[in-house]
């Protein structure tokens, strides 16, 4: 079902900039047909056309292959990235090959294509897709999880030592099955006979990853299920170059910003306008990180605690500072030398640390990776305050570490900026 979204929203697409291309033409030129256009003898507009359509191909094949195990939805962000993608691949095209082009028929051509790809992803998600299951499977919570899911709907969910049905399921459904689960002999030839017959097969916990975006921590058997595609991953000295460029050309404004909050937390309470912390990073390494002061002086003096609402060790402005992550801006500094990365895991202090690594398993695996200023636990669960929520916010992180690319990292970042915009998740 995913991938037949995949396809259709590539063809949508494709469709949009053929129109986009007819329509800046005519806007342009007078003439809806690109081979009528006044333009030079011997030059022609169809050169122009290939790299938007090549350009338009190679950024939606990308976007499909950094979806990972997630559920294909028609996002905006994904919008935006292929016709950035595309358009400048075609600038770059025009450059080096030198063939005509017209300013104002790219600008038109891209304007139009964008827009028309954002209200075609706006039809698709007043009426979005799901895909409809049968899972076999003892882990009831799990099934219920795919349930709350807005782009799921559970036929059935039968136990791997039920009854099988009398006949072959729909092959407008898929089968799920959980691996982990001892099927009882007249269950595995029932999915033995359902495969032969052509129907579609899917593991839970790809099923789960897909639609949930978190990880089944009871189908982690020694965690190598996370550590394995970490190594065989080449993302980690991209990203790291990625991390440095962006800092480096943002720093003006940050710099700006960063001096007008150091002012205002200088004057609101007494003490430095910088706090700063231990916590744990990559591979479990110690590194302290900064940030501007929220809380009043001597705010933890029974040790560390979880920040929680309404918090009363807050200064006048620190409610502010967190809801709008201004207080995070010292942190650049930490992603410029290497201790955070833009994306990645929270990184937390070395007590909680300690605790959750003797009580919750797996937990070390997030610090596979370099932490992050902001996560994908981050923007979907926001802030944990007992261990039970640390549980429920590592099913997050280690979906993440597992299935990190820049493509999440992208639509991370989008979602903070949402998370920010709103103030969702601050404590």
């Amino acid at each position: 079902m995913g991938r037949r979204v995949l396809r259709s929203i590539f063809v949508s697409d494709m469709i949009a900039l053929a129109v986009a291309i007819w329509l800046a033409t005519w806007i342009v030129f007078g003439t809806p047909l690109p081979w009528r256009a006044a333009v030079p003898q011997g030059e022609s507009l169809l050169p122009f056309s290939l790299l938007m359509f090549t350009g338009a191909v190679i950024g939606s094949y990308l976007s499909a292959r950094s979806w990972a195990n997630s559920a294909p939805r028609p996002l905006y962000g994904r919008a935006f990235g292929i016709v950035l993608f595309a358009a400048s691949f075609t600038a770059i095209g025009l450059v080096v090959t030198r063939v005509y082009w017209s300013r104002p028929l790219f600008g038109w051509t891209v304007i139009i294509w964008f827009a028309l790809v954002v209200i075609h992803r706006a039809i698709r998600r007043r009426r979005p897709w799901t895909e409809s299951m049968v899972i076999i499977t003892d882990e009831k919570q799990l099934a219920e999880d795919i349930r709350a899911t807005p782009h799921a709907t559970i036929v059935s969910v039968l136990g791997p030592a039920d009854e099988p049905p009398d006949a072959a399921v729909d092959k407008d459904l898929s089968l799920v099955v959980d691996l982990r689960s001892v099927l009882s002999e007249d269950m595995a030839q029932f999915v033995a006979s359902s495969s032969i017959a052509g129907q579609p097969i899917r593991t839970l916990s790809h099923v789960y990853e897909e639609h949930t975006g978190r990880l089944p921590m009871v189908h982690l058997a020694e965690g190598w299920e996370v550590s394995q595609p970490v190594a065989r991953s080449g993302y980690a000295p991209v990203k790291r170059v990625i991390d440095v460029v962006a800092v480096v050309l943002t720093l003006p404004l940050w710099l700006l910003l960063g001096a007008i909050v150091w002012l205002v937390v200088k004057f609101d309470s007494r003490g430095s306008a910088i706090y700063s912390q231990e916590r744990i990073g990559r591979n479990g390494r110690a590194f302290t990180l900064y940030k501007y002061r929220t809380m009043i002086p001597n705010a933890e003096p029974n040790g560390p605690a979880f920040a929680r609402v309404g918090d009363p060790r807050l200064t006048r402005v620190g409610g502010f500072l967190r809801k709008t992550r201004l207080d995070e801006i010292p942190q650049l500094w930490n992603v410029f030398v290497g201790d955070l990365s833009l994306v990645g895991p929270r990184p937390e202090r070395p007590l909680f640390v300690e605790q959750f690594e003797s009580t919750i398993p797996f937990y070390s695996s997030r610090t596979l990776i370099r932490p992050g200023v902001t996560g994908w636990a981050q923007v979907n669960y926001g802030y944990a305050d007992d261990e039970a929520e640390t549980v429920e916010k590592l099913t997050y992180d280690l979906y993440y570490v597992k299935n990190s690319s820049v493509w999440l990292d992208l639509h991370i970042l989008f979602k903070s900026v949402w998370t920010v915009s709103t103030g969702s998740g601050a404590r």
